[in-house]
C-alpha cells in the first residue's frame, strides 16, 4: 500500500507543471484523427506543463468558430486561456500569451513549417525553416509575435 501511494504522489509531481506561476491552463485541440504532426504538437505541449484535451474531429468548424481566418489557417486548432492556437504555435509563445495578456483572438503559424513544433520530427532530418508566429487581432489583422529562424 506504501508503494502505491509513493508511486502516485511521484506520479503527480512529474506531471505537475513546473513553475512559480502554479498551473497552466488546459489547451484544448482540434484536429484529424490520423494527423501525426497534431499528435507531435500535442506531445510538445504536454512536455512544457500544459495539460491537453484533444477532438478528433477536424478544425474547419472550430477555427471559423474561433475567428481565425483561413489564409491563417493549418492543420489543428486549440483554444486556452480564452485565446485560440492556429497550427504549430510553440509552447514558448502560448505562455507569453497566457502572460502580456494582449487584446486579441489569438496566435497562428501558418500552414506547417517544417522545424516548429511537431514538425522537428526525425524524418525531418534537423531541417529547420524560417516562420513567424502571428499575433491575429479582433479586426482580422496580424502582426508578428515572434520571429523563428
Amino acid at each position: 500500500m506504501k508503494r502505491r501511494h509513493a508511486l502516485s504522489a511521484l506520479v503527480a509531481l512529474v506531471a505537475a507543471p513546473v513553475g512559480a506561476q502554479g498551473a497552466l491552463p488546459k489547451v484544448e485541440v482540434w484536429k484529424d484523427a490520423n494527423c501525426g504532426c497534431c499528435k507531435d504538437w500535442i506531445v510538445h505541449l504536454q512536455q512544457q506543463g500544459f495539460q491537453v484535451e484533444a477532438h478528433d474531429t477536424g478544425n474547419a468548424a472550430m477555427r471559423r468558430k474561433v475567428g481565425i481566418p483561413q489564409a491563417l489557417g493549418s492543420c489543428h486548432t486549440a483554444q486556452v486561456g480564452g485565446y485560440a492556437i492556429e497550427g504549430h504555435v510553440p509552447a514558448r509563445e502560448i505562455k507569453r500569451l497566457l502572460k502580456e495578456k494582449p487584446e486579441a483572438v489569438g496566435l497562428s503559424v501558418p500552414g506547417m513549417p517544417v522545424g516548429s513544433p511537431g514538425m522537428d520530427g526525425p524524418v525531418y532530418g534537423g531541417r529547420k525553416d524560417p516562420y513567424e508566429v502571428l499575433l491575429v487581432r479582433k479586426d482580422g489583422s496580424t502582426r508578428v509575435f515572434q520571429s523563428y529562424s
